[in-house]
């Protein structure tokens, strides 16, 4: 018997925003590992296989809640375009690391980076649906400014993306210092400076 993919569309959307709420809640309060889909489900007031029917595993659930809180209200990421790169990474970076410092993210963000190494559907789904529309939202940035005349024209974008990113995600990866608002409006000011004409 081939098992039945689960329909998106069949989805109360009631039901699914308080699994992801309650998948949010219980993953700050009890940590990643003492998380089950029992719990999210009571948390919930869902059965255990409303979950299951929706999403593969604990991890997949604990991703979408985390999508969620990256998504605008249209559903989808962006990043703004008011002319002045810096101000507009700043604006990102700012939240990319206010959002990186909070308990939930915390809790979630590293579970999920040891989940991904192990389950390659998850790793997918993670470069597919965040991580990939991330880094092209900010290249598509960077190519605005680049017509503007503010990003030199011989600039590797995609390393101009991982010099933006990479060194938050490696600073709160290995917990070395503060991810605050000093730190973000430094940061944006290097990878500025090194894109300039």
């Amino acid at each position: 018997m081939t098992p039945r993919t689960p329909d998106p569309s069949r989805r109360s959307e009631r039901s699914r925003q308080a699994i992801l709420t309650a998948a949010a809640e219980l993953t700050t309060e009890l940590g990643y590992a003492k998380l089950t889909i029992e719990a999210i489900a009571a948390r919930a007031g869902v059965g255990k296989q409303t979950i299951y029917r929706w999403w593969p595993s604990k991890g997949a659930v604990v991703f979408d809640a985390l999508l969620a809180t990256n998504e605008d209200e249209a559903g989808s990421l962006s990043l703004p375009d008011t002319g002045d790169l810096a101000a507009d990474l700043r604006v990102v970076v700012r939240g990319t690391a206010e959002e990186m410092s909070t308990p939930f993210y915390d809790q979630a963000g590293r579970a999920l980076t040891a989940e991904v190494l192990t389950d390659r559907t998850l790793l997918g789904e993670y470069r597919e649906r965040l991580l990939g529309p991330l880094l092209e939202v900010t290249r598509e940035r960077l190519r605005s400014a680049r017509a503007a005349g503010q990003v030199a024209e011989d600039a590797d974008l995609d390393l101009a993306v991982e010099l933006l990113y990479g060194p938050m995600y490696y600073r709160w990866l290995h917990r070395l210092g503060p991810l605050d608002q000093a730190y973000a409006d430094g940061l944006v000011e290097q990878v500025v400076r090194a894109l300039r004409p």
